[in-house]
């Protein structure tokens, strides 16, 4: 299951997680990464 099937909005969903991981992981080291592949809709 993939983590944007909740909203069905793939940016979204990537933003969420993003704003999730910096609250308990501050250095960007820990959520730079996360990178959307494709289209955002």
């Amino acid at each position: 299951m993939s983590f944007y099937q909740k909203t069905g909005n793939k940016a979204a969903a990537l933003r969420t997680a993003m704003l999730k991981t910096m609250k308990t992981h501050r250095e960007p080291i820990h959520w730079a990464a996360f990178t959307l592949i494709g289209e955002a809709q």
